[in-house]
């Protein structure tokens, strides 16, 4: 008898504890795809991303997607470069198709009393106020035209370790994270955000 149950709850077991979840993975930056239904497995739960990219007020791209996510991508976090934002957001739930609305877009961000080194438009050390919930000073190089080039900015914990900083790989690397104000030093040479935007947000929605 116990060795009846044994087999049956060992061949039951896994169905009970299937999710399945949307799953809309957008092509390129164009933000749009038809969803349809992915099968996922345990611990994984059913979540929405939503990549949005700033230039001061301008929102340049805006692009969602939707999968099977591990808890720990499951991300809510900022970097920021003075003219320049990129945030991710994110929603996570564990019951099945429960991610069918795409996360919601940001609010707006308030100053949180933190300051980091940043480099304005003319690649001139600036001082930035961070928002939201930057709460490290960043310093990162980034491989452009067959150089690199330091930046410079906020950016959320998240975004400095775990998956929101596997999220930036392929597009900055050297990524250093500080908790002091101004602990992100003033040297180097910048570079425009908008040579960030377009790899950063494809490689994020490959990976």
């Amino acid at each position: 008898m116990y060795l009846l149950a044994l087999i049956l709850g060992s061949v039951l077991l896994p169905e009970a504890y299937t999710l399945r979840c949307f799953e809309c993975m957008p092509s390129g930056n164009t933000g749009s795809c038809k969803p349809k239904e992915q099968i996922c497995t345990s611990p994984d739960m059913c979540g929405a991303l939503r990549i949005t990219q700033y230039q001061g007020e301008f929102e340049l791209l805006d692009i969602s997607k939707k999968s099977c996510f591990s808890p720990d991508k499951c991300e809510k976090g900022s970097v920021s470069y003075g003219w320049g934002r990129a945030v991710i957001n994110s929603t996570c739930c564990s019951t099945d198709r429960c991610n069918n609305n795409n996360a919601p877009k940001p609010g707006v961000l308030s100053a949180n009393g933190k300051k980091c080194y940043v480099y304005n438009d003319q690649n001139i050390t600036d001082i930035l106020s961070c928002v939201g919930n930057e709460d490290c000073c960043v310093s990162a190089t980034v491989m452009t035209e067959g150089r690199k080039i330091s930046v410079k900015g906020c950016a959320s914990r998240s975004m400095c370790s775990g998956s929101g900083s596997a999220q930036m790989t392929g597009v900055l690397s050297d990524i250093r994270c500080c908790q002091a104000d101004l602990c992100n030093s003033a040297g180097g040479v910048g570079v425009s955000l908008l040579l960030l935007v377009a790899p950063m947000v494809c490689f994020t929605l490959l990976s």
